[in-house]
């Protein structure tokens, strides 16, 4: 029988997890789908992700994709697969896909959210899903830091040192703070990512909102492109990988 390329939207609570990509003796979101497809599908089955999120980032739409040899269709795969999965991640969506489809190298645009609370009270409620900042954010100023980073330009400033060969040039397609009350989000696409650029770029914007750094503090140290001087990294629980977007091959 050939094997099928399926492609699945998932969703996961990242608390709990050391990460999205497998990694020795410790619990991860690539380790969990790969357990549900061996059990699903009775073999050892590679699951490859669209992105990687850090230990406590969470996903509303990270894509997986996988292979398997099977005649269920793909509706029954995606049930069958989310009664094999544990209550902190979830298969929302399933497709047939075509043989070579990479989640990773095919994917086009990625959007992430960090959501922040502000004010003179924590609420406990939130505490796993958002950075709490004490006080009032100026969103007039974060908003106006964010035209420097649109377009295409290296982005070093907010990662550490990569790996020989590996570019730190990144496009920035929309950037933005927007409020709901006292909550905070920002929501920011881009072809690619590097480790811990939206948490860096989310801390040094939370200190532009709290006055603590100018607007032109923040665009010189983006321009000075120098490894990791953009921060501080903001709280890993408050950042969602949301969405991936594919010219081909795979659409919600």
């Amino acid at each position: 029988m050939t094997a099928t390329r399926f492609a699945a939207t998932v969703s996961y609570d990242g608390s709990e997890f050391a990460g999205s990509q497998v990694q020795p003796n410790t619990r991860t979101v690539q380790e969990v789908l790969e357990t549900a497809a061996a059990a699903l599908f009775g073999a050892p089955t590679r699951v490859e992700l669209a992105g990687r999120t850090d230990s406590g980032v969470h996903a509303r739409g990270q894509v997986a994709a996988f292979s398997a040899e099977t005649r269920l269709a793909a509706s029954t795969v995606g049930r069958a697969l989310n009664a094999h999965l544990p209550d902190d991640v979830a298969v929302r969506a399933l497709r047939e896909v075509p043989p070579g489809f990479d989640p990773r190298r095919w994917a086009r645009r990625r959007w992430y959210r960090y959501t922040v609370t502000s004010g003179g009270v924590r609420d406990p409620l939130t505490r796993r899903f958002a950075w709490f900042v004490e006080g009032d954010l100026d969103l007039q100023a974060m908003n106006a830091a964010l035209a420097a980073l649109l377009g295409t330009r290296d982005f070093i400033a907010c990662s550490g040192k990569l790996e020989p060969g590996r570019t730190s040039v990144r496009t920035v397609f929309n950037a933005g703070w927007s409020s709901e009350g006292r909550t905070v989000l920002f929501d920011i696409e881009a072809d690619a990512f590097l480790p811990q650029m939206v948490r860096r770029l989310t801390g040094a914007l939370v200190r532009v909102g709290r006055g603590s750094q100018t607007v032109e503090e923040f665009v010189r140290l983006l321009e000075q492109a120098a490894p990791g001087v953009m921060g501080p990294t903001a709280p890993a629980h408050g950042l969602s990988l949301e969405q991936v977007w594919y010219d081909e091959g795979y659409r919600l």
